[in-house]
């Protein structure tokens, strides 16, 4: 079998992002020759509980932006909690928050740990790049300064995990929800399928592993989420409205959790 060329897996990289890649999808075909020829591009296979950086150490930028563009998901975890703040999966980007330029000159937190919790593939974008063309594109601008917005959103989200365990798990997939859909990757409202292992819903939503599977049963239980092999990390929502009220179940608790 012949072995595919690095220009022609570059060559693959520049379609990946302009047919799928939220920030890059459909942007002026000009634009995408000048700026994102295959050469400026960098792949690389991101390995499974391997650190990729530390975010938002003092006086430090990255120098690439990551495009997720297969497998995953990214997580962002903090110290000494160990609580997942971020979650990103493919056709998405990580990083923003640590290039020095836009938001990412405003962007302050804690160092947090990056890694993919499961293999993924990313292209790396170099800063020089990704500010030509945020300077150069309107639509560019508004869709980077969106992905600012939807991380806030999403920790906006896990604030509102309360000590109630349905309502944890119903906040986070709700910010999930609200993630994929405005990325535009998953936009129909008839199911939404996400690689979330039982480790990570725990970590995020600060519950033990024992409370989440609990969860996740009586949610399909009662027909909000789709049933899957246990072996399977899918967790698969098909009835997104209704879980809207278990969201907010803060004064009224939902009968089908046993725990009072």
């Amino acid at each position: 079998m012949r072995k595919t060329s690095k220009k022609a897996k570059k060559l693959e990289s520049v379609e990946n992002l302009i047919h799928h890649n939220f920030l890059f999808k459909d942007l002026d075909p000009a634009l995408i020759a000048k700026y994102l020829s295959p050469q400026q591009l960098v792949t690389e296979k991101l390995y499974s509980n391997r650190p990729i950086y530390t975010a938002f150490r003092p006086n430090t930028a990255l120098e690439h932006l990551y495009v997720v563009t297969n497998g995953g998901p990214i997580v962002v975890r903090t110290t000494p909690l160990d609580r997942i703040i971020a979650i990103t999966y493919a056709n998405s980007c990580f990083g923003m928050q640590n290039l020095a330029f836009s938001y990412g000159n405003f962007s302050r937190a804690f160092p947090s740990l990056v890694e993919a919790y499961k293999t993924a593939d990313v292209i790396k974008i170099p800063v020089e790049t990704i500010r030509s063309i945020h300077q150069e594109s309107e639509i560019f601008r508004q869709r980077y300064g969106l992905m600012f917005e939807l991380q806030e959103k999403f920790q906006y989200h896990l604030l509102n995990c309360s000590t109630y365990p349905p309502q944890a798990v119903a906040a986070l997939l709700r910010a999930l929800i609200y993630q994929e859909r405005e990325l535009g990757n998953q936009p129909q409202d008839d199911g939404f399928v996400f690689d979330l292992p039982t480790e990570v819903i725990a970590k995020a939503c600060q519950l033990n592993h024992r409370t989440v599977e609990q969860v996740l049963k009586g949610m399909t239980k009662v027909g909000l989420l789709k049933p899957h092999k246990a072996q399977n990390d899918l967790v698969t929502v098909i009835n997104a409205e209704e879980l809207k009220v278990v969201y907010g179940a803060t004064r009224d608790k939902v009968s089908w959790w046993p725990l009072r």
